[in-house]
């Protein structure tokens, strides 16, 4: 008997909520797509394309919308001799300088026996090593910059959109289209930047429940067999994802566990409490990535916050979790950060979800301020940070939610803390 069997009773095709999967057609999305198609009119004409600049929170389709258009695009543009299409892809999430494109987008025009070295080249030799590779492609060059706000410095965003302007190319015309998730990421653009890259925006909005059970349904379809589904799970996996800031990534992902766990159970239908349990699991998940994902001193404000919140102390100012956040400094031997900076890693906590944030607002006298609290299992916390805890020690108010260890050292064995 073999070891390992298909089930088909489930799933159709899985990979249909995987998220490189490109439906054939996009849905909720109408009115952004007829905006982005009428920018990429000038493409088919032969004319120098936009530049076109997307924003919008995550998993509202902006990638999608831009590879399914390009798709597309790349057809229909077969279609004309007279035309050359090429076009670029790249996400730049771990790219943060413009020599570090820069030197990605040569090498993704040059053959793999003739890469250069993403280090000892002057930025300005980069340059002219790219205007030379467009050149020498020619036709209509489309250069997608996905995530682009995890570039620090916007030489690049500058220079591509204006090379042939200030002549540094005359056989290529080059558009420049740039995703980006943060919303202030266009207002922090130097003017001259912002006159290119903006040339045309379009803006993604969190979509709605409505929306989301449509795409939902869409994938359903090709993913699972008919029947298996029970009606309340589309609506529930939409609900869930229009609270999650209309995320359709996260409701799709939602609706994949939730087949996973009927299919590990071998059940013949996907019910409501396949999707509770698979959210509470995904969660569990996800704040665990983002715990792990925090500096050390991201551990330390959280560890002194997880403690007063124990205490009973939260909603609490920054400035009163300061001292506590300062002692766990000490005990792990560490430099505390300025007030600002630990200001910073609360924001980001509250980012993550990991953290609530309630504005106080006490009038003139008062003033406006933040209170932040826990909005988290204390139990998945504690178990995201064991190192931190092993580097600081056990406070007192978490030592009923810690096994005993004898590796770990009690605070009480510190000074007050």
């Amino acid at each position: 008997m073999a070891l390992f069997e298909r089930d088909t009773d489930i799933y159709r095709d899985r990979d249909a909520l995987r998220e490189d999967y490109q439906p054939e057609q996009l849905v909720g999305r109408d009115e952004e797509l007829r905006t982005y198609q009428a920018a990429f009119q000038p493409v088919i004409n032969g004319e120098q394309p936009n530049n076109v600049f997307l924003y919008g929170k995550t998993g509202v389709g902006k990638t999608a919308a831009t590879k399914y258009l390009l798709s597309h695009l790349r057809e229909d543009a077969a279609q004309y001799d007279d035309l050359d299409l090429t076009v670029i892809l790249l996400n730049c999430d771990g790219l943060t300088s413009s020599y570090q494109i820069s030197t990605r987008l040569v090498n993704t025009l040059r053959s793999e026996s003739n890469q250069i070295s993403t280090t000892g080249y002057p930025l300005a030799s980069v340059y002219e090593m790219l205007w030379e590779e467009l050149d020498d492609c020619g036709g209509t060059v489309l250069v997608v910059l996905d995530e682009i706000d995890h570039v620090n410095d916007d030489s690049i965003l500058y220079q591509l959109p204006r090379a042939r302007a200030n002549g540094n190319l005359s056989e290529a015309k080059v558009g420049l289209i740039g995703i980006s998730n943060d919303f202030s990421f266009r207002d922090d653009l130097s003017p001259k930047v912002k006159s290119s890259l903006c040339e045309q925006e379009i803006h993604f909005p969190a979509y709605n429940a409505e929306n989301l059970r449509a795409i939902l349904r869409q994938r359903a379809e090709v993913a699972f067999h008919e029947g298996v589904l029970s009606e309340e799970v589309i609506p529930l996996c939409a609900a869930y994802g229009a609270k999650d800031a209309g995320d359709a990534r996260q409701s799709i992902d939602l609706l994949m566990k939730a087949g996973d766990l009927a299919r590990d159970e071998q059940t013949e239908e996907i019910t409501e409490e396949h999707v509770r349990r698979g959210r509470r699991a995904l969660e569990r998940g996800r704040i665990k990535e983002g715990i792990n994902g925090l500096t050390e001193h991201g551990h330390l404000v959280l560890y002194a916050l997880l403690t007063l919140d124990l205490e009973g102390e939260t909603p609490i100012r920054s400035r009163d979790v300061r001292p506590r956040y300062t002692r766990f400094a000490e005990l792990a031997n560490r430099d505390p950060l300025v007030p600002r900076r630990m200001r910073d890693h609360l924001s980001e906590l509250a980012m993550l979800g990991i953290v609530s944030v309630t504005e106080r607002n006490e009038g003139r006298r008062g003033g406006t301020y933040r209170e932040y609290a826990l909005d988290m299992d204390v139990e998945l916390i504690l178990s995201a940070m064991s190192e931190t805890i092993e580097l600081v020690g056990v406070h007192d108010s978490v030592a009923p939610h810690v096994e005993d260890d004898e590796k770990m050292t009690m605070l009480s064995d510190f000074e007050s803390a």
